[in-house]
């Protein structure tokens, strides 16, 4: 199953897990803007990375 992850797709997923706990770690210690900035960086990139996969698939065909 994780055999078809790239290292670029790794990366990103670890980017994105830290992202969201950095922002439950600054959202439960009392800076919830901060942490509600930092959290909707997730979605981002991991959107990023859905671009970035279907690039690479179509430079593929």
């Amino acid at each position: 199953m994780f055999k078809k992850f790239t290292i670029t797709d790794i990366l990103l997923f670890i980017s994105a897990i830290l992202s969201l706990i950095f922002s439950e770690i600054l959202y439960f210690q009392g800076n919830k803007v901060d942490g509600t900035f930092i959290g909707l960086w997730v979605p981002s990139i991991l959107a990023f990375g859905i671009y970035l996969k279907l690039i690479n698939n179509t430079k593929d065909d």
